[in-house]
């Protein structure tokens, strides 16, 4: 069964339990996808209240751009433990011949690769909807204030949560490679945690 096809309390036992996976990149997928679904319910709070009539193209096109990558980090959350358990599986190839050993190699390398991509995309999609939350900075309906801020704080997590699984397996491939994977990821981050501060400062104002 798919993760994503599991109730909320069979899942979280699983994620409690001593399998190692779902782990920390499946987690942080979910997360993200909670973030965003925050951000897009907040704009649609905001849509059909006169008050708010001048952000309604804003919203509309929050909701419109945001749904889809609320779905593909749900997508995620399945996408991030099928790449470890490929990793896994590499691992337990045979290795006693040299011809066995290097194709278990090239095997643990690539697992590699797809095991570091999962997560750096799920940081792209963190990225895509801190922009989001951006988005409604003073155009949104103030009473959902907490929830804009509450969307930061998700999106920003799980954005740090899948930079710490591209670190993590980064250090199983060549160091051009790596470096490669880093300036991606860091470039990300810095751009996420900016966002971040913006958009949690602005709902802040609100419960002062």
């Amino acid at each position: 069964m798919k993760l994503t096809e599991m109730t909320v309390n069979d899942y979280l036992e699983l994620v409690a339990s001593d399998a190692p996976a779902p782990g920390g990149g499946s987690a942080s997928a979910l997360v993200g996808a909670q973030g965003v679904g925050l951000f897009t319910m907040v704009a649609g709070l905001t849509l059909g209240r006169k008050k708010y009539v001048d952000f309604t193209d804003n919203c509309n096109g929050i909701i419109t751009e945001g749904i889809p990558v609320q779905k593909e980090l749900i997508a995620q959350i399945d996408r991030d433990t099928d790449a470890y358990n490929l990793i896994s599986d590499a691992f337990k190839m045979p290795k006693e011949t040299d011809e066995e050993k290097a194709a278990r190699k090239e095997a643990i390398r690539q697992a590699t690769i797809v095991a570091t991509n999962a997560p750096l995309y799920t940081l792209e999609l963190c990225h895509k909807g801190m922009e989001f939350g951006k988005k409604l900075i003073g155009k949104f309906n103030t009473n959902c204030a907490s929830d804009l801020g509450v969307g930061a704080l998700n999106v920003k997590a799980a954005a740090h949560g899948a930079w710490m699984n591209v670190l993590i397996n980064v250090t199983g491939l060549d160091e051009a490679l790596a470096a490669d994977y880093r300036a991606k990821g860091q470039k990300l981050v810095d751009e996420i945690d900016a966002g971040f501060e913006l958009i949690y400062n602005e709902a802040m104002q609100y419960m002062q």
